[in-house]
């Protein structure tokens, strides 16, 4: 008999999703997707939101499966939608799979595979990395073998149509949403969940909805950015609104800073695509922190990272972010801060990464710099 204490779906693991890299290579056919996804939370069932956002054509899983990759017996397990085994998620749209029976314990890590037969347009999908984020396609179908063909396999950092999984679990449990950009959709965010662990904190996920290249008030509709996703105004209001979620952590803004630089250089970024100070507080008080108001989500800030030496710096873009910076750690709106920027920082030149805290780009933090970024968070935000 499953434990009656299960009364509660909350989102276990999640990505945003959004428009994958443009490539003369739209579509795939006899493809096996598998993500391996480690659980939070014990639990009874489970749910699976499959997502084609941003795809202009139906995408067909022809089979998808759930397995728990550390149990002795390697059982595959169905996933349906309105009791079919093949699933049809709409352009555009959103589908939840039925329930599936599944017990689910903490620390497990469920192998989610789906299994495409005709050609599919792969078009929602999102670049997520991390050491808690990882993926593999094969050509073939392998959706129902506990191992790939590792001739015909391949690791990849594109996580397509699966958004989130839910898990029917305990009233205590919660979800933390992260919601960014490139800074995000990297490391930290796994180092925050691996802190969790080492801290004895088992009642909260971290639920990761991040798209690299993102803005707060614009995006590319031309296919040479389009990867770069959709503004604010349209990806928030549908990636916070995530089962369980209590709060939302915002790190997001410095690509409107240091994306334009006029026609004359680049065709897609006009000057007038960069935002005074003005306008990127009011965008984040209007398009995020109101909205999230609505969903009865506490609402914390992160401050942006340094930009020196990145290909687009100027004194002017940093002055913004500084700007920025200054309204995150100031507005009484919000119900905390994360200092991202002070954890990262060298002391004594505020505008530059701390030594060893660079990647190398001068944009993204290196691995040492996401962990710190983590260890910023302060964990009452997540109590």
């Amino acid at each position: 008999m499953i434990d009656s204490k299960y009364t509660k779906w909350v989102a276990a693991w999640g990505n945003a999703t959004s428009i994958s890299d443009r490539d003369i290579s739209t579509y795939s056919k006899n493809l096996t997707l598998r993500y391996p996804v480690k659980m939070c939370f014990n639990g009874s069932k489970l749910r699976f939101h499959f997502s084609n956002l941003t795809g202009t054509e139906t995408v067909k899983i022809t089979k998808a499966f759930v397995a728990d990759t550390r149990t002795l017996e390697y059982k595959n397990v169905p996933i349906t939608s309105n009791g079919k085994t093949e699933i049809e998620i709409p352009a555009g749209k959103e589908v939840v799979s039925d329930e599936v029976e599944f017990l689910v314990n903490r620390g497990a890590v469920l192998n989610v595979i789906m299994y495409f037969e005709g050609f599919t347009q792969m078009s929602s999908g999102t670049h997520v990395t991390g050491p808690l984020s990882k993926a593999q396609f094969a050509y073939g179908d392998f959706s129902e073998a506990k191992e790939f063909d590792k001739d015909l396999s391949k690791s990849t950092p594109w996580f397509y149509f699966l958004n989130t999984i839910d898990v029917l679990t305990e009233e205590k449990n919660h979800a933390f949403i992260c919601y960014g950009d490139s800074i995000t959709a990297q490391s930290w965010p796994d180092y925050l969940t691996l802190r969790l662990e080492k801290e004895g904190i088992d009642n909260v996920s971290i639920i990761r909805r991040a798209v690299c290249g993102t803005r707060i008030l614009r995006q590319y509709d031309c296919i040479t950015y389009q990867a770069y996703g959709l503004k604010g105004e349209t990806r928030f209001p549908i990636e916070a609104n995530v089962s369980g979620a209590t709060a939302v952590l915002i790190q997001h803004g410095i690509n409107d800073i240091i994306h334009p630089v006029g026609e004359e250089v680049n065709q897609f970024r006009p000057w007038s695509d960069l935002p005074t100070a003005d306008e990127m507080t009011e965008g984040f008080e209007n398009l995020y922190v109101k909205h999230a108001r609505t969903l009865g989500l506490k609402v914390y800030g992160g401050t942006l990272l340094p930009i020196y030496g990145w290909r687009t710096y100027a004194d002017f873009r940093d002055e913004l972010r500084v700007k920025f910076n200054d309204y995150i750690r100031r507005t009484e709106t919000l119900d905390g801060v994360v200092d991202f920027d002070k954890a990262v920082r060298d002391n004594e030149k505020n505008e530059r990464f701390a030594e060893g805290f660079d990647s190398g780009d001068h944009l993204h933090p290196s691995e040492a710099a996401y962990k710190a970024m983590a260890d910023a968070v302060n964990l009452d935000f997540l109590k």
